[in-house]
């Protein structure tokens, strides 16, 4: 006969833990995207992080979590009733994972489960701001969260964790978001540049990293948070959950490593914020292998994500798309190279659950055939064009009613004062007087001209990088 309901106080405090490691990578990402842009835009970058927490967590609570975990309907979404907010999970059986001949599950609390999940989904949509810098109303930017949210990141959720057609029918892994979060917000970041187009000026102008020790404070404190992120997505306290955790921090390291050697190769001279990028990169590929790899391949997968996505980076020069942050080359290009590396190196010595659980296959390097590669191949195109699709036509609905891009003059003076009433810097003198140390030192000098009364450079030819400091 089946035991009582009990809650497991090892696994439920390390969910805990994890929710709030994974809550904390928004703000990191704020901080991240925010030394990224310029000082005028700054703002407007980071509220679109922490609108996204304010938005998307209730969203969740209300009907998102239902969609995506709620018993499969059809295998595109779940039932949209099974946890709505308007009822509450209190009771000793409302335990995640529970059945009759396992009434306790994994011992966790369905509300903490829902939390986890709730954080994923938050930073989800708040990637995608990072391709639209410097160019979106903020009132079209929630308008598109509230529906991208709603009709791809909820029902994606669904197929790859939920039971729905990628990991309960076509057996694709995904151990953490490589499919539903990295390649996903990729895709729609793709699809929001391209209806918003270029920022003016771009790519002649150089728009720099305005404040490269904030572009290293937000990665730092993403590494911290994908712990949770990676290691958490186990759920339970056990050695999957130590491999998770080791291949984040191998992949990552080794990612670090692969950027700058590109960046030494490239131009003799390894940055910071190629540094800081690598790491991000290392991050978002090692994501969907992080539970179902060896560590050697974890190692290699961050070489190869920290190289392949450093030169990715250049595409939207040669391709004529702004992405303002480079989302595309780091996180879809990142989160496909993830998902790809389980077709070869996932194996089941480390983890069973491949296919007791999901039903998938060993890699190509481990016996397995090209059989997984192409359902993670599959599982990839399936999302990308979803997300692609759904995103553009949001975007293009909003830019032809209420407007989706600031007019020219806000974008020229600066959108942090147009959109928000308030600038991230005060440069102005601080007794009232026509100098000031600024001026002096020819920052804020009128157009035209510099502190001393030289002529300005000729604008450049060919397009600045943006990953490289002034």
């Amino acid at each position: 006969m089946p035991e009582a309901p009990t809650i497991d106080g090892a696994n439920t405090t390390w969910l805990l833990v994890s929710t709030a490691l994974v809550l904390l990578m928004t703000p990191g990402l704020a901080l991240f995207y925010g030394g990224l842009n310029r000082a005028k835009g700054v703002l407007n970058m980071m509220m679109m992080s922490f609108s996204a927490i304010g938005l998307i967590s209730i969203l969740w609570w209300f009907y998102g979590f239902s969609v995506a975990f709620g018993t499969d309907v059809n295998g595109f979404w779940g039932d949209p009733g099974a946890y709505l907010g308007t009822k509450t999970f209190l009771a000793e059986t409302d335990l995640w994972g529970a059945t009759a001949e396992n009434p306790s599950g994994i011992g966790v609390p369905l509300y903490v489960f829902m939390a986890f999940q709730m954080v994923f989904a938050v930073i989800t949509v708040a990637l995608i701001s990072g391709a639209i810098a410097d160019r979106a109303k903020f009132a079209g930017w929630l308008l598109f969260a509230f529906g991208w949210a709603t009709l791809v990141y909820f029902p994606v959720a669904h197929w790859v964790w939920g039971g729905g057609i990628i990991g309960g029918d076509i057996h694709a892994l995904d151990f953490a978001g490589g499919t539903a979060v990295h390649i996903n917000a990729g895709a729609a970041a793709l699809a929001v540049a391209l209806v918003l187009g270029k920022r003016l000026g771009w790519p002649r102008e150089g728009m720099k990293p305005h404040n490269i020790p904030l572009v290293a404070l937000g990665a730092g404190l993403l590494w911290f948070g994908w712990f949770g992120f990676n290691a958490g997505s186990e759920l339970t306290v056990d050695s999957v959950a130590g491999l998770a955790f080791i291949n984040t921090q191998l992949a990552t390291a080794a990612a670090v490593l692969g950027w700058i050697a590109v960046e030494w190769v490239k131009t003799r001279k390894p940055t910071m914020v190629g540094a800081s990028s690598g790491a991000v990169a290392g991050l978002v590929a090692i994501t969907p292998a992080c539970g179902f790899i060896a560590p050697w391949a974890a190692v290699l997968l961050g070489i190869v994500a920290g190289a392949v996505c450093a030169l990715a980076v250049s595409l939207k020069y040669r391709l004529g798309y702004d992405d303002s942050l480079d989302v595309v080359g780091v996180h879809f290009v990142g989160g496909w190279i993830g998902s790809l590396w389980l077709g070869l190196f996932a194996t089941n010595s480390v983890n069973s659950a491949i296919t007791d659980v999901v039903g998938a296959s060993d890699g190509l390097f481990y016996g397995g055939g090209v059989t997984q590669l192409g359902r993670q191949a599959l599982a990839g195109l399936i999302v990308t064009v979803w997300s692609f699709g759904i995103a553009w036509v949001l975007a293009f609905a909003i830019e032809k009613t209420i407007g989706f891009r600031v007019k020219g003059e806000a974008e020229v003076e600066g959108i942090d004062i147009a959109e928000h009433a308030e600038s991230s810097y005060d440069l102005s003198p601080a007794g009232g007087g026509t100098g000031s140390a600024f001026a002096m030192a020819g920052i804020g000098t009128p157009a035209g001209g510099t502190a001393s009364g030289a002529k300005p450079e000729a604008e450049p030819a060919e397009p600045v990088s943006e990953k490289v400091a002034g």
